[in-house]
């Protein structure tokens, strides 16, 4: 028997300590690799750190809301020596399940006679579980004898195929068919058809994936007004649920608390926003500026994304035209896209777009990397990743670091502007405000249209009244008409 130490890692960007959160197993209980063993928190993000080893959990040696540096050892992990099982070195074949008991050969007849029978019962097993999840992996191979490999670690040639369905009459066939005609190449099968809505026993039509998401974003599918072709429940549908389930739930009102007073300690996430707000609110002097803008032809392309079988699945809203708007504002006005140090101005010539998300941890902002070299429907596509990423706490620190020029999205809470307060080692950051119907005077006549209010701060050591000026209006020329885009 041997004991594994295991230390807190550098989870990335250089990080020196943090804060474990929840440990995920217990003394004595037996883990494999790439199984959760702790949640820890670091001044970016929540992190679930994987096992490297098989065994058995020896001693906790960091209790639960402490904070350590890494390095510091955490745990211990007891394994036999002749299968300890580390993810620096390729399994091997006869190790892949430790775990399971030697079985001996039986003899050649008993072997053909329970691979028969053996085979009839598996496919009708396989049948019924088809039916009812049709995403389980096979390959010949059951889940024990898989390759067991650290996260983002070791071979990837083996790579995990979809469960054919089978109809009745391919069961019965091969059912029928002799161990050695089994045990041939398979012969290709159609695909099976896309996957049909499912109507629940609470009368809700929807897709297993839409389903999916629903139990993801905390979404009840049957308070969802559904919008599909066949009154099915679609994807846009959901997540306009899950924005409006967001807002209600943070304009519920508790009941007074019966202490007095709360004591939060500043740690985590939170340290590091405050410290990041006070470096940026009084290192770099800001100026803010200010524009109306009218909203409706923007309104009326998203409106049409929407209905186009190009963005079929993929949340469009007015954030993803401000997204493309800032990034052609950006190519006219680089200097904006630049940070200062005592040295030199750097100006990038890419747009790591940052977006700043709200979340039950506290803000955040990641950045979509080489955003000026996607599409519409790219960019329709990195937006919604990485809200979802933000809202599930899966943000990791490569996603938040190296950031140009940001945007936050003030109008889902219902504003009209603000002055946000720049990212920090970045000169920008505009604040889209909420866009409603407002009186608006077009061709001498006062119109009912849609207005929002755009803001913006800049880095006054780097960034001149007069470009930030061109800046935002560039930016707001857009969302009066977004058919500059195909310029």
């Amino acid at each position: 028997m041997s004991v594994s130490k295991f230390t807190l890692p550098d989870v990335g960007e250089g990080l020196t300590e943090a804060e474990i959160v929840e440990w995920k197993v217990a003394p004595g209980d037996t883990i494999t690799i790439n199984q959760v063993l702790v949640e820890i928190e670091t001044a970016k993000s929540l992190v679930e750190l994987p096992s490297p080893y098989v065994g058995v959990v020896g001693e906790i040696l960091v209790p639960a809301g402490t904070t350590v540096d890494v390095g510091t050892l955490i745990i211990t992990i007891l394994s036999d020596s002749d299968s300890d099982t580390r993810t620096d070195a390729p399994a091997p074949a006869d190790a892949s399940a430790p775990t399971a008991p030697p079985v001996s050969a039986p003899s050649a007849s008993a072997s053909a006679s329970a691979s028969a029978s053996a085979s009839a019962s598996a496919e009708q097993r396989e049948l019924a579980q088809a039916a009812v999840d049709t995403s389980d992996t096979i390959s010949g191979e059951s889940e024990a004898t898989a390759p067991q490999v650290l996260v983002g670690r070791g071979s990837s040639a083996t790579m995990p195929t979809r469960r054919i369905r089978h109809n009745a009459a391919t069961v019965a066939h091969e059912s029928m068919s002799p161990p050695a005609v089994a045990a041939a190449p398979a012969v290709a099968v159609a695909p099976a058809p896309p996957a049909r809505p499912v109507m629940s026993a609470a009368g809700v039509l929807a897709k297993p994936p839409i389903r999916k998401l629903a139990k993801d974003l905390g979404v009840d599918l049957s308070l969802v007004t559904p919008t599909g072709p066949i009154g099915d429940v679609t994807r846009e549908d959901v997540l306009r649920e899950a924005t409006q389930v967001s807002v209600f739930r943070n304009i519920q009102t508790p009941e007074w608390p019966i202490d007095r007073e709360e004591r939060i300690p500043v740690k985590g996430v939170r340290k590091a926003i405050a410290q990041a707000m006070v470096t940026s609110a009084f290192t770099a002097p800001h100026v803010s500026l200010f524009v109306d803008v009218d909203a409706t032809r923007t309104m009326e392309f998203v409106k049409r994304l929407k209905t186009s079988t190009d963005f079929a699945g993929v949340k469009v809203s007015p954030l993803l035209i401000m997204a493309k708007a800032m990034i052609w504002a950006v190519r006219r006005n680089p200097t904006v896209n630049s940070t200062f140090t005592d040295e030199e101005i750097i100006v990038r010539h890419y747009v790591n777009l940052g977006i700043a998300a709200a979340t039950p941890r506290g803000l955040i902002v990641p950045n979509i990397k080489e955003a000026q070299d996607m599409s519409l429907l790219q960019l329709a596509g990195a937006l919604e990743q990485l809200t979802i990423t933000a809202r599930d706490g899966k943000t990791s620190p490569a996603q938040m670091a190296n950031g140009t020029i940001t945007i936050t999205n003030i109008g889902v809470f219902g504003m009209d502007t603000g002055t946000p307060i720049l990212n920090s080692g970045e000169a920008g950051i505009v604040a889209l405000g909420t866009i409603k119907q407002k009186p608006w005077v077009v061709d001498g006549e006062v119109r009912a249209r849609f207005v929002t209010t755009i803001g913006a701060s800049f880095d006054h050591r780097v960034v001149d009244g007069d470009v930030a000026s061109r800046f935002l209006a560039d930016v707001a020329s857009i969302i009066e008409e977004p058919a500059l885009l195909l310029d």
